[in-house]
């Protein structure tokens, strides 16, 4: 099985995408090249057969590996408690941003509550890049909302760490909260405790977003440390 998974893989890769997501990811060398939507695809092949048989076997030598073990945990239909184990053991495994995000947008976790406070734990500036990427990008995806919004402030006003993939999850969740609060968020900005990066980050996504009118647009350009 474990090398049957792997031969399977090879057989999806494509060395063009190999190339491009390998320039997207640059401090991973193990990539074998198969697009996302055709991994997800194994992956559902692989829970409906048998989905604990299967994820136990998988090895974790290639990015493609590690990936389909996260896609094959989101699409478990398990427990919500057996679910969340599987989510803690696999964590220690994102290296990359990709990995990261591809996981945490596939979860559909439906305990909400139960979730937020799991993920409370991985938003220290104790916890390693890709733990704090991990939370970052879960209240990107799950709680951008009027009962979480202040304390998402309160928690990116905390996080105290220079790595880019933990800044660049912080300008990006916040461009969010603009599009859907931007109210709430504008004050933010104008009181904040981001580090320039992130701050101004933040200011430029905002900016790229089509939703944002040109006047909008102006006034943030104005912002910007």
């Amino acid at each position: 099985m474990k090398n049957n998974v792997r031969e399977k893989i090879f057989e999806l890769a494509d060395e063009k995408y190999k190339k491009f997501q390998s320039g997207l990811c640059p401090d991973t060398d193990n990539i074998i090249g198969v697009r996302v939507p055709i991994l997800r695809n194994y992956a559902k092949e692989l829970v409906k057969e048998d989905f604990k048989s299967n994820f136990e076997k998988i090895e974790t030598d290639y990015y493609e590996e590690v990936m389909l073990k996260g896609m094959m945990i989101g699409l478990a239909q398990i427990p919500y408690e057996e679910k969340l184990k599987y989510v803690e053991d696999f964590i220690p495994y994102i290296d990359n941003w990709a990995t990261c995000d591809v996981f945490v947008s596939g979860l559909k976790i439906k305990e909400k509550e139960q979730f937020y406070e799991f993920i409370l734990k991985y938003l220290s500036n104790q916890n390693t890049e890709f733990e704090i990427r991990f939370g970052l990008v879960c209240l990107l995806n799950y709680f951008i909302d009027e009962q979480h919004l202040a304390k998402i402030f309160e928690i990116t006003d905390t996080i105290n760490r220079d790595e880019y993939y933990v800044e660049m999850a912080i300008a990006w969740l916040i461009s969010i909260c603009y599009i859907k609060f931007p109210k709430e968020t504008r004050k933010y900005l104008k009181d904040n405790k981001l580090s320039k990066f992130a701050y101004n980050k933040s200011i430029q996504k905002i900016i790229e977003s089509r939703r944002i009118t040109e006047q909008e647009k102006e006034k943030l350009r104005k912002m910007k440390r």
